[in-house]
């Protein structure tokens, strides 16, 4: 009888190099929004992958940054925590990511195995330019014990992911009921779809400076009826939000609606409100309230 293997896999790297896109490519879920835009994750988010003799627990984190303000710092620990508990590390590097101090120290601290995802290989001319940047990446990254290049997007060589991981993987019982998808809850992706709408349809500060609570979540046999506040942090910037005569919001709200429908396949009425609360990226007590420290 094979003995039943289980552990928690984090997925690192810098901002847009593609963690989140890969995440859901491994998993088979769009549990992570993705956006062009970097720091669109700030959270931990777990998706488990269940078989009968395993149990991987992935981790999608926040891209690795030097704090500026409290909400970085928030997000730094996410990836603290994420590394302290990790099995198997996969260090994703974008085509033309460039080592930083900060993380390229991170990682070499590693104690578990590390894989290096070398991603969006689809910008390769050649071969040799492959194996070029991987040497170079195990090179400043000696902790590297295994390198795969891949394109999450274009989804090239990603199948090769899951037996590299599994095969690193400790025999433990599962930590999570074998039925579970993620850790986290229906109203935390409902938030999260719409402020993947808002990364998608805002330049400059907007995306950065809103934040999603979900107010009221009341689920009916045939409809979610969701109330969901977006706080921003000025009150320019609430107008800006908005739109002339509300259309902005209605825009954001359409696609958001949308997305949810197809996540929690049920009908979905969604109402959406802006509100102020200034400067909450660099205030703890309010980063606390929006549920970024314990």
């Amino acid at each position: 009888m094979t003995e039943f293997k289980s552990g928690f896999v984090s997925i690192i790297g810098k901002p847009n190099a593609g963690k989140s896109s890969l995440m859901n490519v491994l998993i088979g879920e769009n549990l992570s929004i993705v956006t062009p835009k970097a720091q669109t994750t700030r959270h931990r988010i777990m998706g488990m992958i269940n078989t009968s003799d395993m149990q991987i627990v992935y981790s999608d984190t926040p891209g690795l940054l030097e704090p500026k303000y409290a909400l970085h710092e928030a997000m730094m620990n996410f990836v603290k925590v994420s590394l302290e508990d990790a099995d198997v590390v996969l260090l994703v590097i974008a085509w033309d990511d460039q080592p930083e101090t900060y993380m390229i120290d991170k990682i070499n601290k590693l104690k578990c195995p590390v894989i290096l995802l070398l991603n969006k290989i689809d910008l390769a001319k050649e071969q040799k330019e492959i194996d070029e940047k991987i040497t170079y990446w195990k090179t400043q990254c000696p902790v590297v014990t295994e390198a795969i290049p891949v394109s999450a997007i274009k989804k090239i060589n990603t199948d090769k992911i899951l037996p590299a991981v599994s095969a690193k993987l400790p025999i433990h019982p599962p930590y999570f009921p074998t039925d579970d998808l993620t850790d986290r809850s229906e109203r935390f992706f409902a938030a999260e779809i719409i402020r993947e709408k808002i990364f998608m349809n805002y330049e400059q500060e907007i995306p950065y400076s809103a934040e999603v609570t979900i107010e009221s979540f009341k689920e009916a046999e045939d409809i979610i009826r969701i109330r969901a506040l977006i706080f921003v942090e000025r009150d320019s910037q609430k107008g800006i939000l908005i739109g002339k005569g509300g259309s902005s919001l209605k825009k954001v709200g359409i696609e958001a609606r949308k997305d949810m429908e197809s996540f929690f396949r049920k009908k979905i009425h969604l109402e959406t409100h802006v509100k102020v609360a200034d400067n909450w990226r660099k205030e703890r007590f309010k980063l606390k309230q929006f549920g970024y420290f314990d």
